[in-house]
């Protein structure tokens, strides 16, 4: 019985909608990635699982620095439990509106697009998970995260998250400069 019901779960979750680059533009600003987070930043977000229960807190600053060709983004981590976690992304912009980026633990190259006020930016990583007994095993997922520009000083950010192709949840994150 169990197993159906995760089945059918699944399944809905599964026709949930999802944004596209196709939706029409809510918003007459234009983002520009490089310019958005170049400097200081703090962002302030959540994990939750596909049943809506939040798994994760956390609380991140951002360093971003852009050089004409680069934009480098060190991003420190403090979650709800005092734990911490550094990424840094190294992005390269490939095109008017085309990125390309890496950081450890990104399987291969994350790709982006901006369009109007929004970015599509998606990739493979080997997340670490804590666990019970304090050590650290890693868990392979997809994002699929979709940034809209909400003011010059604000971006919201809302990334679906799989695992084997199936939806685990998404994060919802604030970025303010």
């Amino acid at each position: 019985m169990r197993l159906m019901i995760f089945a059918a779960l699944t399944a809905l979750t599964a026709c949930t909608g999802k944004p596209s680059l196709d939706d029409p533009s809510l918003s007459h600003q234009k983002l520009n990635l490089e310019e958005f987070f170049d400097g200081n930043l703090v962002a302030y977000g959540q994990f939750q699982d596909v049943f809506g229960t939040v798994r994760r807190s956390f609380v991140v600053t951002i360093q971003g620095d852009w050089d004409g060709e680069r934009l480098r983004l060190q991003e420190d981590f403090v979650y709800e439990d005092g734990a911490t976690e550094q990424r840094i992304w190294t992005l390269t912009k490939t095109g008017d509106d085309t990125w390309t980026g890496t950081a450890p633990g990104v399987i291969g190259v994350a790709r982006g697009v901006e369009q109007d006020n929004r970015f599509n930016w998606k990739y493979e990583i080997d997340l670490p998970i804590p666990s019970v007994d304090g050590t650290s095993e890693t868990m392979r997922v997809t994002f699929d995260d979709w940034m809209w520009l909400q003011t010059d000083n604000r971006l919201f950010n809302r990334a679906y998250v799989k695992r084997y192709g199936f939806d685990i949840g998404d994060v919802i994150i604030s970025f303010e400069k």
